[in-house]
């Protein structure tokens, strides 16, 4: 397998538009392992393929386990399919961008659609928090960083 540690900007592949996940099987399966490992020992609380070294349509996220008992989250091929006119701004740091933070604006809520690691098809709304995680995640499968939005005031 590729060097999985976290890549850092200015690594080339931290601005590809990831591929499809078309095989669910046992190397998918590492690699979430290996994603969310990262993730919790970094520490933070989303981490997408690419800033694994990895080109493909999949972020992990637990958004709850500094305060709480971790709630790991997979997510595979993940599509935005509605969001809220409401936008909420949030500080955001990135693991690939260490020490630095951004104000981006978002929406304030949005449901995506998804797989699981199996490939059976998910759908989940997200809100506060979690909903500012994913599209940062969901920015990472695109080639867009949070550095890539205006400093909201």
């Amino acid at each position: 397998m590729a060097d999985l540690s976290i890549r850092l900007v200015p690594d080339p592949v931290l601005r590809v538009v990831c591929a499809p996940v078309t095989e669910f099987d046992a190397a998918l399966a590492e690699l979430t392992t290996g994603m969310l490992a990262a993730m919790y020992a970094a520490p933070g609380r989303g981490l997408a393929a690419p800033q694994f070294g990895v080109a493909s349509r999949v972020f992990v996220m637990d958004t709850t386990w500094k305060d709480a008992d971790p709630t790991p989250q997979i997510f595979i091929n993940p599509e935005m399919v509605d969001c809220a006119d409401d936008v909420a701004i949030w500080e955001e740091g990135c693991l690939s961008i260490p020490d630095r933070t951004i104000r981006v604006a978002r929406p304030a809520s949005v449901t995506l659609r998804w797989q699981g690691v199996d490939g059976a098809p998910q759908t989940g709304t997200f809100t506060g928090f979690a909903a500012a995680c994913t599209q940062h995640e969901l920015d990472h499968l695109d080639g867009v960083l949070c550095t890539d939005y205006p400093e909201a005031p």
